[in-house]
């Protein structure tokens, strides 16, 4: 009990690490390399830890009878928390979505659907970010003396470097999406997915606004704010509160939601022209 003890500790201390560093990430703060790479040396330190638990409760768990993936199941379970699976799991949808920018793809986009694009506000503060990375990256390589520190932290360096540029790939690669029958899907790269039915819907419209805070924001007054590059410009009134899931796990129920949108006009005559079309359609009378 005392590995399992022990992994526990580890992610409760690298979880708040890992999570500042996204949260400054997607803020648009400039993270040094030398503090990335620290960060993402003490996330591979803490798997590894894990890795090692999790294989004694998995043999564990198959001495007592359980099935493969049983037992994989209950060995994370009692090691990982649901925040630190969830991060997890967004890092590697994020180095997937790296093989879809590249081959120009996008994810969950239909044919008749309109792409909303968001990442205006991010690009150059994206590129720029990995520009100064790649630059401390090279200048660390030049300081420390000792081969083997040398290795571990280009490595880490350059995960560093792929884990922005997949976040950026994620985000260009995964559009807010307006379908054709007026529902509306709302996503910031992997981070986080709303999907409101046309139903819904009750108002949309072009709102510049510039919240304070964090990537997802829910107000008092149940405005959920999903900002990029701290602005906002489409604002969208709902029929009733709809239920959302946070990137870590974490649920709440917005009645408006305001997201960004490039090209704000477009998002919102896609979803005016979609919900009004069937009222408006009419056969000649009889």
């Amino acid at each position: 009990m005392s590995g399992v003890r022990g992994a526990r500790l580890a992610v409760a201390a690298v979880l708040p690490a890992e999570l500042a560093l996204v949260v400054c990430l997607l803020a648009g703060v400039p993270i040094p390399g030398v503090v990335l790479a620290g960060v993402e040396g003490v996330v591979l330190l803490a798997l590894a830890l894990e890795a090692v638990v999790l294989a004694r409760l998995w043999r564990a768990g198959r001495r007592a009878g359980a099935g493969r993936r049983e037992a994989m199941g209950g060995a994370l379970r009692t090691v990982v928390p649901v925040g630190v699976r969830r991060l997890f799991a967004h890092e590697l949808r994020a180095l997937h979505s790296l093989g879809l920018w590249v081959l120009r793809r996008r994810h969950a986009v239909p044919e008749s659907a309109l792409a909303v694009p968001y990442t205006g506000p991010q690009t150059a503060m994206m590129y720029g970010l990995v520009f100064v990375s790649v630059v401390e990256t090279v200048m660390l390589a030049l300081l420390i003396p000792w081969p083997a520190v040398h290795r571990i932290m280009l490595f880490v360096d350059v995960y560093g470097v792929l884990l922005i540029l997949a976040m950026h790939a994620a985000c260009v690669t995964r559009p807010h999406v307006v379908d054709s029958d007026g529902s509306l899907r709302i996503r910031y790269g992997v981070l986080f997915d709303l999907r409101i039915p046309a139903a819904s819907i009750a108002s949309a419209r072009v709102e510049r606004r510039y919240p304070e805070g964090r990537l997802v924001q829910l107000g008092p007054d149940g405005v959920l704010d999903l900002a990029v590059g701290s602005q906002t410009t489409v604002t969208v009134e709902l029929t009733a509160p709809l239920g959302f899931v946070r990137p870590l796990g974490g649920r709440g129920q917005a009645g408006t939601v305001r997201f960004h949108a490039d090209d704000p006009r477009a998002a919102v005559a896609a979803l005016t022209r979609a919900r009004t079309a069937p009222s408006t359609s009419q056969g000649p009378p009889a």
